[in-house]
């Protein structure tokens, strides 16, 4: 297996344990598989730190029900790695459930190590 092709799967890997994380609550997990300058800008527009985030999830602000992988495409370059995936998503935040399709382009970059996301944009289609 070539280096880069070991590092997709890294990648890949980091991404579906975030994904299963967020569907379990599991914000111990997102908080190690996520930068501490993690960013994520959602369909809003709003552009949110890692900490408010967690602490939404951690609140029941953001319920995650289900997360429908559609595509995944993974492009790495040296120590750093571009994901874009869509996938269905069923959550509820603030009170309010809706399903939507989105596609998600996420950052990562190898720090000691390991593969940690650092920023992610989404957007419906």
């Amino acid at each position: 297996m070539t280096r880069e092709v070991e590092a997709r799967a890294e990648v890949a890997d980091a991404y579906r344990r975030q994904l299963d994380a967020m569907v379990t609550g599991d914000v111990d997990t997102l908080n190690e598989l996520l930068a501490d300058d993690y960013t994520a800008r959602h369909i809003t527009g709003y552009e949110q730190p890692k900490a408010e985030w967690l602490a939404q999830i951690r609140d029941g602000h953001f319920v995650y029900h289900r997360i429908d992988q559609q595509s995944l495409d993974i492009r790495v370059d040296g120590d750093t790695a571009t994901l874009t995936s869509r996938a269905l998503m069923s959550v509820t935040i603030g009170g309010e459930t809706g399903r939507w399709s989105l596609r998600s382009t996420q950052s990562f970059e190898r720090r000691a190590g390991s593969w940690v996301a650092t920023h992610s944009s989404s957007s419906t289609y």
